[in-house]
């Protein structure tokens, strides 16, 4: 009988829109990593400014812009009115553009600040997109599939470009913009079916918390709330981006170092399979229904990647795995970390506790925290004396990182743990849809 129910026409119909929704998030997110990401994808041989490699500047000045774009983003995500996302989209990912066309008609090194003007709207991309998901009782499943996205889309933009260069002589300095072209009909298609979304029903939002811009007075009733949890999450979540921007900002060289820098198919090689198991994995949390539960569900995702992360990485050291199964294994781990944040651990943090307000606020103060630790890292990288290969730094990055990462994740469930008990629970949730 109750399969029966589920199928009805009515239900049917909601998780086609869900999956709908779920797809057009993923579309979206892949399509703007396809104006952030495929310079990595080229080495820039032999081109160096004030002593440094060039392509280490090109990331460094791309992802200052980003950080900014984060910092930026901590008000204006939290205040965006709804009618104004799919202008903001557009604009955004648009500006990004015309800064990949200076990157390739202005010559090298002035073309280094073309980079940091790329990156400085797209950091908002993501506060954008996710505003049409949030505050719905279906929110982890659109969430994983908008989260699949950046972990395989970063592969495939590369691939791309890799392609582009390799089979139809695009130069290195073409190929951001033109891979860039290849995605500007996906994510136009994308915008329209978002912006087609219904908004949360009732039953969603009685199911979680009601999702509305955030003012200064409610931002900063939210921090004196939740302040101590907040840096612990921010800090757990600068280890993770530290280790995620790194490894994959400075792929090409990683691969290269391990004996397969000449392969364009080994960028999404890795990454489609840790795409769909992450995927599959944080949409199931979508059945824990009661919100306090699936808070402390994401906190055991978390550590347990930080965990698997410094298992792949040992097992490597050792030579027990392959250099395939070693990125691959330690990247799966730090994305099942790294998505919950992303998707559905501040979801259901605002749900517990019946926050008014938006996943937007919190995540961009994680995010810039995350960044403002990438920027930092490379910086010790290439300038603090360090000798090691790219594979050596991301190894030794990665075990001990994700030693204090797992350190935090527990003292932030013991936390929130506590927190809960002084208020009154919610109810159990209605039966999601």
């Amino acid at each position: 009988m109750r399969v029966a129910s589920w199928l009805s026409g009515q239900h049917r119909h909601r998780m086609a829109i869900n999956l709908l929704a779920g797809s057009a998030a993923f579309l979206a997110y892949a399509s703007m990593y396809a104006f952030r990401k495929p310079f990595t994808a080229a080495e820039f041989s032999g081109l160096h400014f004030a002593g440094v490699d060039y392509k280490v500047w090109l990331v460094i000045a791309q992802v200052f812009g980003y950080m900014l774009s984060k910092v930026r983003g901590i008000t204006w995500i939290a205040e965006m009115q709804r009618q104004n996302r799919a202008r903001a989209l557009v604009g955004l990912i648009g500006f990004s553009w015309l800064a990949l066309l200076g990157f390739a008609l202005i010559p090298a090194p002035w073309n280094i600040a073309c980079l940091f003007l790329n990156g400085l709207p797209l950091g908002m991309v993501w506060g954008v997109i996710f505003g049409y998901l949030e505050g719905r009782r279906a929110t982890e499943l659109m969430g994983a599939f908008m989260c699949a996205s950046f972990i395989v889309a970063s592969g495939v933009v590369k691939t791309v470009g890799k392609y582009l260069m390799v089979r139809h002589g695009v130069s290195e300095f073409w190929m951001p913009f033109v891979t860039g072209m290849v995605f500007v009909p996906p994510l136009c298609l994308a915008t329209w079916a978002l912006e087609r979304l219904p908004a949360p029903s009732a039953d969603d939002m009685a199911a979680r918390s009601a999702r509305i811009p955030m003012d200064a007075r409610s931002r900063s009733a939210f921090l004196a709330r939740f302040l101590p949890g907040v840096i612990m999450i921010a800090m757990a979540y600068v280890a993770l981006t530290i280790m995620r921007d790194f490894r994959d900002n400075f792929a090409a060289e990683i691969w290269a170092d391990l004996g397969l820098g000449n392969s364009a198919a080994v960028f999404t090689q890795t990454e489609v399979p840790i795409a769909i198991a992450v995927l599959l994995i944080t949409a199931c949390t979508m059945l824990v229904r009661d919100n306090f539960k699936a808070l402390m569900l994401n906190h055991v995702m978390i550590f347990s990647g930080f965990a698997l992360a410094v298992l792949a990485t040992w097992l490597h050291s050792r030579g027990m795995i392959d250099p395939v199964w070693w990125v691959g294994g330690s990247g799966f781990g730090l994305y099942l970390a790294y998505v919950p944040y992303n998707c559905t651990f501040f979801e259901r943090l605002l749900a517990t506790f019946r926050v008014g307000g938006n996943v937007g606020f919190i995540m961009y103060i994680s995010d810039a925290s995350g960044y403002m630790g990438s920027v930092a890292i490379i910086l010790f990288k290439e300038f603090g004396g360090m000798h090691l290969s790219w594979s050596a730094f991301y190894a030794s990055a990665v075990v001990a990182l994700s030693s204090i990462g797992m350190l935090i994740t527990l003292a932030s469930a013991f936390y929130f743990k506590a927190k809960a008990r002084r208020v009154e629970m919610p109810v159990a949730m209605p039966t999601l849809a």
